[in-house]
């Protein structure tokens, strides 16, 4: 089916607007589909992105064998940083709401080249979180079947390698084809697996509280407000492993940003959406890890939430000692809706940000065409389909431990894009700060606050991240393998980057999208 190329041609103009002063139109429309989402539906694809169950099956074990009974103490530390550097999308996104976002704005900061970098780093954290999600998603898809069957033979297809990719690209295409049909297919899918999510938490978080003051398990634990004083950490290379393994748990609430163009009241309505999202997740993880906590304990040994052999998939071990065979069933399935549902919405961000970077001519111009039909950017989001299944392919056959190294070096992308985008936000309106308090806390304070906790996370991890016995323990060459993952991935964009330059050399010259040309794009 054919497309719709929508670029416009240099050197169409609008006037500028929001944010001070007036300029030529550089910030351009992108031919997305306008009034798409309300404030919930914003919300639920922005909590469907950072999919809470998926993440905390995955992710509640390794924080509690990095620090202890302190792990509610990092997931709000972990919340901390990203919910001051929502502020600093809020802002950025009343002044320019395009669905570029990150990338978009650190370029009208600080130039193309930096502006550049950070979308490289949204779409390859966006491409490691996806192919993860297909990676948990298959292996919960074949556990349900187990369950469902009765026949442990039927879980165990996940062990094989050929079935387990197949099955994995099978799920990539299909969440590849909802989120190619459109965000009003997108939308509907979403209410219902977010639901399905949510409700099932709460009846773990529930039935756990409950054996948990029975003493069903020895190695269960009494509630102490301990728990939440992250300066108990053992050290600080604990804290600052568990806070990037926390701040991977809030990572996607972005994409409410994301569909700014697509959104009713498209300047306000996705950072409230931002902020709902944010708000609703802390929730979730803290209910959760301290009712986990008590039932079961952090430890090491049995179903300790420490415990190496089952903390890449916590659920799977407490789901019938904690739920029950029957009840035990929904929580197998509420991990796969979580893992499904974040898969088809986090293709939002990342086929938008491409878009994007294609309307600005910083990507090859065929992937600024949207579908005619859906109003989606259609080739951008097969390609991300493509390019999450090729990297997880290959990343499954290189390493076997390519789901937690993924996810440690995961945490080096995110903190890279976002105190970029925070720094971004200072930086853009600085010569507002003086207007109001409220223009200095929420366009600087909060976002410099948060920019340098998010870039000192950054700086440690790189250098723990240096050793092999950090994440899974594989190491290239004596250098452990999360390390060469993330500034792998780092330095391969800088030669696409240079590559990209010499083909499109007016977007990198700054003629196309300038610095320090606020605009206001899209009307509501």
């Amino acid at each position: 089916m054919t497309q719709l190329d929508v670029r416009p041609q240099v050197g169409d103009t609008v006037s500028g607007g929001a944010g001070g002063g007036t300029g030529p139109q550089d910030v351009r429309g992108k031919g997305l589909g306008k009034g798409s989402v309300g404030l919930l539906g914003s919300a639920v694809i922005g909590i469907s992105t950072v999919a809470p169950v998926y993440c905390l099956t995955s992710t509640l074990g390794s924080t509690a064998g990095e620090v202890g009974v302190q792990m509610p103490a990092v997931f709000l530390a972990g919340f901390l940083p990203m919910l001051l550097v929502a502020f600093a999308y809020r802002e950025l996104n009343k002044a320019v709401p395009d669905c570029g976002t990150s990338f978009t704005w650190t370029v009208k900061a600080f130039g193309p080249k930096v502006g550049w970098m950070c979308g490289w780093g949204l779409v390859i954290a966006t491409i490691i979180v996806l192919s993860n999600l297909a990676g948990v998603a298959t292996s919960f898809f074949w556990l349900l079947a187990g369950e469902i069957t009765g026949d442990p033979g039927i879980a165990a297809l996940d062990d094989s390698k050929p079935v387990h990719i197949l099955t994995c690209l099978a799920l990539i295409a299909l969440a590849t084809a909802i989120s190619y049909r459109g965000m009003t297919a997108t939308k509907g899918i979403q209410y219902a697996l977010v639901g399905l999510q949510l409700v099932v938490l709460a009846v773990f978080v529930a039935l756990a509280l409950q054996k948990a003051s029975a003493g069903t398990f020895d190695t269960g634990l009494d509630f102490s407000w301990q728990w939440l004083n992250p300066f108990a950490v053992k050290s600080f290379a604990s804290f600052t492993a568990g806070l990037s393994l926390s701040i991977f748990m809030y990572w996607g609430w972005d994409a409410c940003l994301a569909t700014n163009e697509e959104t009713t009241g498209s300047a306000k309505t996705p950072g409230r959406a931002a902020l709902v999202a944010m708000v609703v997740l802390v929730g979730s993880y803290l209910a959760t890890g301290i009712a986990a906590q008590m039932v079961v304990g952090s430890g090491t040994a049995g179903l300790g939430l420490g415990n190496p052999e089952t903390s890449d998939n916590v659920f799977a071990a407490l789901a019938g000692p904690v739920m029950g065979p029957a009840l035990g069933v929904l929580l197998f399935v509420a991990v796969l809706a979580s893992a499904t549902a974040s898969l088809q919405t986090t293709f939002i961000p990342v086929a938008r940000t491409v878009l994007a970077m294609s309307t600005y001519e910083a990507l090859p111009a065929s992937f600024a065409r949207v579908h005619p039909r859906f109003k989606t950017p259609g080739k951008a989001t097969v390609t991300a389909g493509v390019a999450t299944g090729v990297f997880y392919t290959v990343m499954t056959l290189v390493s076997e431990n390519v789901l937690v190294d993924t996810i440690y070096a995961l945490g080096l992308m995110i903190c890279f894009y976002y105190s970029l985008t925070a720094f971004a936000c200072v930086w853009y309106f600085r010569r507002e700060l003086t207007r109001s308090v409220r223009d200095l806390v929420y366009k600087a304070v909060c976002p410099l606050l948060g920019g340098l906790l998010l870039t000192t996370v950054f700086v440690k991890t790189l250098v723990d991240t240096w050793h092999p016995d950090y994440g899974s323990g594989s190491s290239v060459l004596g250098v452990g393998s999360v390390f060469v993952i993330g500034v792998g991935l780092l330095a391969l964009g800088l030669v696409v980057m240079t590559v990209t330059a010499r083909r499109s050399p007016a977007f990198f010259r700054g003629e196309v999208l300038t610095k320090e040309t606020p605009a206001l794009v899209v009307e509501d």
